[in-house]
């Protein structure tokens, strides 16, 4: 399939899906025209690519886990080294869930106090 028909199906841009092959996650072949030719294989890894972006790891990180990128994801086990990575990103998650955890209450409070000015 050539890159249109993939980012279709999985709705990835085709810039993206290029970025994806600069970084070496994806591969495609050239038609006689130069177009590029993705396997059909590429949906599953594209779909899985993202899910691991959209669980809060970079591109660089995604390449722990080639291992994993074929298949069933919750399935394969990740590298050691894809665990440590995964790891990391949920301990800055979790620190940046606590700092907007403690901006929101500092925003409560003040508005609280601000509703106490205006009744009296």
């Amino acid at each position: 399939m050539r890159i249109g028909e993939l980012a279709r199906r999985t709705g990835v841009s085709p810039r993206a899906l290029r970025h994806y092959e600069t970084a070496g996650l994806i591969s495609s072949t050239r038609a006689a025209n130069g177009y590029r030719v993705y396997g059909e294989g590429a949906v599953v890894r594209v779909s899985n690519i993202r899910y691991l972006l959209d669980a809060g790891l970079t591109l660089d990180d995604v390449s722990a886990f080639r291992s994993c990128l074929d298949g069933d994801m919750p399935s394969t086990p990740p590298s050691a080294r894809g665990l440590e990575i995964a790891r990391e990103r949920l301990a800055v998650l979790d620190a940046r869930i606590a700092a907007q955890t403690e901006a929101r209450d500092r925003l409560a409070r003040s508005l609280a106090g601000e509703s106490e000015q205006l009744i009296s």
